[in-house]
C-alpha cells in the first residue's frame, strides 16, 4: 500500500485527468468513463491503467478491459491486482450466472489467482481481495455454482468490513451481493441490502459509474424500481462513453413505464456500441418493446428489421436472446398470430451456435407455439411444445436453473391458451391461471424487458373473450402494477371496465392509453390500435 493511503477517502481524480493518450487504444473514451480511484501498491503508471481497467469494469465493458491490464504489467511487472482484475472480469455479468462462467474460465481463474500472488500483492489489503475471489474457483469439481458464488460474497463482505473506508471493497461486494439474489425472494434481501451499503457510496462519489450502475440492478424490481430513477438518470451521464451505461438507466425506464426515455436511452447505447454488438443488439430489445408499448409499430418494425440483418453476430447470450425474442415481441404484442406462427429462427441454425442458448431459442417456439395455438393448428402447436420439452431438457443439461422454470411456464401457458383456442374454456383458463402464478413467483431476468406476453394477461385476456368482465379486469390491473403502462393490460383493462359497466374506468384506462400513444403511427389511432391488439 502506498505510503499514508486510507482506502476511499484519497480525493477521486478524474480518469481523463491521469490518463495518458494510449488509454484511447482500449477503446473507450478515458475522458467519459466516470471517476474511479481503486488504490494498488503498484507505481504511478500502473495506477493509472488500473483504475481506467477498473472503470471499464464497472460499466461491464469486458472487451476493453485486457489493454489497460496489459499495461499495467508493463509498467509495473511486480503489479499483482493486474491478474485479479483479469479474473474478476472473466466472470463477466455477474447477473447471467452461472451461463456465461464456462469449465475453460474457471480453470483459467483459478491460475490467474496463483498468477497474482507470484507476480506480487505488496499489502494485506491486495492479498485479501485475492483470497475472497480465490474462493470461487475452488473445488469446482467438487461444488456447485451456488455454493461456491455465496462463499464468494461472504469473503467479499468480509473484506468490505475489514476495510470500512475501503469503497471499492463495498462497491465489488455490493455487486456480488444484489447478483446472488434469490428469484423466489419477495422480499429482495439481498438486493435492498446491496442498495443500503451504495447509497452513501452514491451520495459521496456521484461520478462513480459502479455506484450508480450496481444501484439500478439493486432496485431493478416493481415495488423497488422508483427508488432506482435517481441512479438511473445519472449513470448515462457519468460514463457516456460507455455503451452498457448508455442502455442501463432503461432497466428503471422499463419498470415505471417511462417508454420514450427508454427509447432514448437505447438508441444511444445501441448507437455507441462500436465493438462486437452484444450491447447493441441488448438495447434492441428494450428499444423494441418500449416503442410497441407507445404504438410506433413501424419504428418498432425498423430496429427488428436491423437486429435480423445485424452483420455481426455474437456469441453471447444477450445477443441470441435478442435475435430471438425481438421478432417475438413484435408479432405478439399485436396479436399478429400468423406472422408468429411462421416466425424464422435468425440467424439460422448453423449460423450461429443456438445451442449454446436453449432458453434463447425457446422465445421463438413460444411465439410459434403460441401463434399456432391462437389459428387453431394443433399439429404445429404440438411440434413446438415438443421443441420447447427439448430446449428445457438443454437447459437442465447446461444447469441453467432458473431457464428450466421459465421455459416450463412457457410450455404451460402455450397448453392452456391452446386449450382455451380449441373450446376448452375452463381447462384453459385453469392452465392459464397456473402459469400466471408461477411465472409471478419469480422474477423476470436481467436480459429481457419483460415477458413476451406476460402468462396473467393471456389469462386477462381469456377470461374478457369468455365474457368475464370483472375477472378480466382484475387480472390486467394485477398485470399493471407488475408491469407499469404496459399498453395491451391497460387497453384490456379499458375493455373490461367498458363492457363491465365501469364508465369512469374505462374512460380513465383510455385517457391513458391515448395519452401514451399520442406519438403513435400515423393512420391508426393509439387507442384503436391498443384495443385491436387484446381481441384480434
Amino acid at each position: 500500500m502506498k505510503p499514508g493511503f486510507v482506502p476511499g477517502i484519497v480525493a477521486f481524480a478524474a480518469i481523463s485527468a491521469c490518463l495518458p493518450s494510449s488509454a484511447h487504444d482500449a477503446g473507450a473514451d478515458a475522458q467519459a468513463l466516470g471517476k474511479v480511484n481503486f488504490e494498488v501498491s503498484c507505481n504511478a503508471a500502473a495506477q493509472r491503467e488500473f483504475n481506467l481497467a477498473m472503470a471499464l469494469f464497472h460499466s461491464f465493458a469486458w472487451e476493453q478491459i485486457k489493454a489497460p491490464l496489459d499495461r499495467v504489467l508493463e509498467a509495473d511487472p511486480k503489479c499483482g491486482m493486474a491478474h485479479w482484475a483479469r479474473a474478476l472480469a472473466s466472470l463477466d455479468n455477474p447477473f447471467v450466472w452461472p451461463g456465461n462462467v464456462s469449465a475453460a474460465t474457471l480453470a483459467q481463474g483459478a491460475a490467474l489467482m496463483e498468477q497474482a500472488r507470484k507476480t506480487g500483492l505488496s499489502t494485506q489489503r491486495e492479498k485479501d481481495y485475492v483470497d475472497a475471489l480465490a474462493v470461487f474457483f475452488q473445488d469446482t469439481d467438487k461444488l456447485n455454482h451456488r455454493t461456491r458464488a455465496k462463499a464468494m460474497e461472504t469473503a467479499l463482505g468480509a473484506v468490505a468490513a475489514k476495510y470500512p473506508r475501503d469503497t471499492e471493497a463495498t462497491i465489488i461486494y455490493s455487486l456480488v451481493l444484489s447478483a446472488n439474489f434469490d428469484p423466489a425472494d419477495k422480499q429482495y434481501g439481498n438486493q435492498l441490502r446491496a442498495a443500503k451499503l451504495l447509497e452513501p457510496v452514491f451520495a459521496s462519489q456521484p461520478e462513480h459509474p459502479g455506484a450508480a450502475h450496481y444501484l439500478i440492478h439493486s432496485y431493478d424490481y416493481p415495488p423497488l424500481a422508483g427508488q432506482g430513477l435517481p441512479a438511473a438518470r445519472r449513470y448515462s451521464k457519468i460514463a457516456p462513453a460507455a455503451p452498457h451505461a448508455q442502455h442501463m438507466p432503461s432497466h428503471i425506464f422499463t419498470r415505471v413505464g417511462a417508454w420514450s426515455d427508454s427509447v432514448a436511452a437505447n438508441t444511444a447505447s445501441a448507437s455507441s456500441d462500436k465493438a462486437s454488438g452484444g450491447n447493441a443488439l441488448h438495447a434492441h430489445d428494450y428499444m423494441v418493446y418500449a416503442h410497441l408499448q407507445m404504438g410506433q409499430d413501424k419504428a418498432a418494425r425498423a430496429v427488428s428489421d436491423k437486429t435480423a440483418a445485424f452483420d455481426k453476430r455474437p456469441d453471447v447470450f444477450a445477443a441470441a436472446y435478442a435475435f430471438a425474442a425481438v421478432p417475438a415481441r413484435v408479432a405478439l404484442e399485436r396479436g399478429n398470430w400468423a406472422e408468429a406462427a411462421k416466425l424464422p429462427l435468425t440467424p439460422a441454425p448453423g449460423a450461429y451456435p443456438w445451442a449454446k442458448y436453449p432458453q434463447a431459442e425457446a422465445a421463438n417456439a413460444y411465439a410459434r407455439a403460441l401463434g399456432a395455438a391462437a389459428l387453431r393448428d394443433a399439429p404445429a402447436v404440438e411440434a413446438e411444445l415438443a421443441r420447447l420439452q427439448a430446449l428445457r431438457a438443454r437447459a437442465e443439461e447446461l444447469k441453467l436453473g432458473y431457464w428450466v422454470e421459465q421455459i416450463g411456464i412457457q410450455e404451460s401457458v402455450v397448453r392452456g391458451f391452446a386449450a382455451f383456442k380449441a373450446g376448452q374454456a375452463d381447462a384453459g383458463i385453469a392452465g392459464l391461471r397456473q402459469a400466471a402464478d408461477r411465472e409471478d413467483a419469480s422474477e423476470k431476468h436481467v436480459v429481457s424487458p419483460g415477458p413476451l406476453l406476460p402468462a396473467r394477461e393471456m389469462l386477462a385476456t381469456a377470461l374478457l373473450e369468455r365474457g368475464d368482465s370483472a375477472g378480466a379486469l382484475r387480472e390486467f390491473e394485477a398485470v399493471l402494477t407488475k408491469e407499469p403502462n404496459r399498453l395491451r393490460a391497460m387497453a384490456g383493462a379499458a375493455l373490461a371496465a367498458e363492457r363491465g359497466g365501469d364508465v369512469a374506468k374505462a374512460r380513465d384506462y383510455a385517457d391513458k392509453v391515448a395519452k401514451q400513444t399520442a406519438q403513435a403511427d400515423a393512420g391508426v389511432p393509439g387507442i384503436q390500435l391498443a384495443r385491436e391488439s387484446v381481441t384480434r
